[in-house]
């Protein structure tokens, strides 16, 4: 497989939850999108569920229709160019309804199954609120008497893995992990797939299911520096810091680790130590990170370390 590996590395920093952004978002606050995000889940499961009562098949390709709404027209206007932008959609003209303003679009064909659809509704979700608008409602029309799917033959592999990486960079998150599903489904011993599909889980704030990519990314590929270093972070974020420090560990005694890593595993298992309490412990690593060229360190030894 050609592998066009993302490169995203996680340093353990002070983030807000699940590394989002807080907004000062006025119709749909932070405080709305916390505690609507598990009822978003459910939303998506449900929908599932009725296309599956209709006689939907696992990776059927559909179109899916989709409604936005806010309290100012232009919150709406910034999100649709965003959206026409960033995805392979189609965006209609603001309208107005009753006392608020909305937007609807229509996806490309999404293969849908039930995690396709759950990203791709988070992912809807998210951008709605970067914008301060609300998803609202979505659905997928489809036909049970002539359902088509994606061409899964072994060959396809290839093309999936690297769709997904360009539709990252695009901005396309949940595009990105669809067709890392889609490369899984081929060949589910890939694990440039789980690892790179864990990094965008974790984005759209599912970290648990992000962990279970990495560990069946590691489990494939034990000496996978990048998947344990991401672990490893994630584990931090989440309180489980003598996990993360097996992780680093890890990655620390391997023979071939490359500086940059090194400097990672040394930097992100001193914050893992300074969260035990093991303050003698961090402020080692941290200067044996900043040794290596790390100058980011330099910042945790001046104000813990003097």
């Amino acid at each position: 497989m050609k592998i066009n590996l993302l490169t995203l590395l996680l340093l353990i920093t002070t983030l807000t939850a699940c590394g989002q952004k807080k907004m000062e978002n006025k119709f749909f606050t932070w405080d709305n999108f916390v505690d609507n995000f598990g009822k978003e889940m459910l939303s998506a499961e449900d929908v599932h569920n009725n296309m599956v009562k209709s006689g939907l098949k696992d990776n059927c390709l559909t179109k899916m229709d989709f409604t936005f709404i806010s309290d100012k027209k232009e919150n709406l206007i910034k999100l649709g160019e965003f959206i026409k932008a960033h995805y392979p959609y189609t965006i209609k003209e603001v309208k107005k309804y009753e006392d608020l303003w909305e937007i609807s679009g229509e996806t490309n064909e999404i293969p849908i199954t039930a995690d396709n659809l759950l990203y791709w509704a988070l992912d809807m979700y998210k951008r709605g609120y970067e914008f301060d608008a609300k998803l609202d409602a979505y659905g997928g029309p489809f036909d049970p008497k002539d359902q088509k799917f994606p061409n899964l033959d072994t060959s396809k592999a290839d093309y999936y893995f690297d769709k997904g990486v360009e539709c990252y960079e695009k901005g396309d998150l949940s595009g990105s992990i669809i067709n890392w599903s889609l490369t899984l489904n081929i060949n589910p011993k890939e694990p440039n797939s789980y690892y790179s599909r864990a990094i965008v889980k974790n984005e759209l704030h599912t970290w648990k299911s992000a962990l279970r990519d990495y560990d069946k990314a590691i489990e494939i590929a034990p000496d996978f520096v990048s998947a344990l270093t991401n672990r490893g972070s994630l584990k931090d974020e989440n309180g489980d810091y003598s996990g993360a420090i097996d992780d680093y560990n890890k990655v620390l005694s391997m023979d071939k680790v490359d500086l940059e890593n090194k400097q990672q595993a040394y930097f992100n298992r001193g914050n893992s130590k300074f969260n035990l309490k093991d303050k003698k412990g961090a402020c080692e690593d941290w200067k044996k990170a900043l040794e290596l060229g790390a100058e980011y360190a330099k910042e945790r030894l001046d104000e813990n370390c003097k």
